[in-house]
């Protein structure tokens, strides 16, 4: 949540640079908007209508490189590197962050192997730097490295923007969920339905157990009373 809130005032800084601006004057903006250490989230600068009108033009390359940070990955840009600009430092390392975050959306353990492989990091101590200094430090995930098994336990990574037709998904999901959560609610209702009807069995019970107790503690009471009276006429009569 804290990346969100810091990420507004950002946001609406670029969506307002991005209104002021047309064709390749927007590439400045995309080049700023890409590198700002505080800015994880492009979706509002993509739907900016100067930015959309790109599609189509010569200038389309810049509405590829927003596509590129807000649903791609640092593999995706090595693969279309020959069709995009080359990227600055704090684009590349932007760029990298939010690979890691795609990563953390479908595991929440993650090799060093893989994630060496998917940043371009040759070693481990590199690894572990980017990882504390870039991403933990950064407010972008949290979790627990761990050196001997060599993963990376994630415990919470911020979201990314959503993919196109990955709303659709979402809403599905949500509502699996949904309807999981009105079944394990109605499962819990009828447990503790049926734990009332059996705890009041039991006071019944202990109700109808206690008034036999009580019955023949009178009954032998009773037995005892004409067992003393009968002997005490017996010693009499004898007398």
């Amino acid at each position: 949540m804290e990346i969100e809130e810091k990420q507004a005032e950002v946001i609406d800084h670029f969506v307002k640079q991005a209104s002021a601006q047309k064709g390749s004057a927007l590439g400045s903006v995309v080049v700023e908007a890409t590198s700002h250490p505080s800015l994880f989230a492009f979706s509002e600068i993509l739907a900016v209508p100067t930015v959309a009108e790109l599609e189509g033009t010569d200038n389309s390359v810049h509405l590829e490189v927003l596509r590129l940070f807000a649903h791609g990955t640092w593999s995706d840009y090595k693969r279309n590197s020959c069709k995009l600009p080359q990227l600055v430092p704090d684009q590349v390392l932007k760029l990298k962050q939010l690979t890691v975050l795609t990563l953390a959306e479908t595991k929440k353990v993650l090799s060093y192997d893989q994630l060496m492989l998917e940043l371009d990091v040759t070693n481990v101590r590199e690894l572990e730097d980017f990882l504390i200094n870039d991403c933990m430090y950064a407010g972008l995930v949290r979790g627990k490295l761990d050196q001997l098994r060599r993963y990376f336990e994630v415990q919470f990574a911020a979201g990314r923007d959503l993919r196109p037709g990955q709303l659709g998904s979402m809403i599905q999901t949500l509502s699996n969920w949904l309807a999981t959560s009105d079944n394990l609610l109605v499962t819990i209702q009828d447990k503790i339905k049926w734990a009332d009807t059996m705890s009041e069995l039991d006071k019944k019970h202990r109700k109808e157990l206690e008034d036999r107790v009580l019955e023949v503690k009178k009954a032998v009471s009773v037995k005892e009373g004409w067992s003393w009276e009968r002997e005490f006429f017996n010693s009499s009569k004898n007398a």
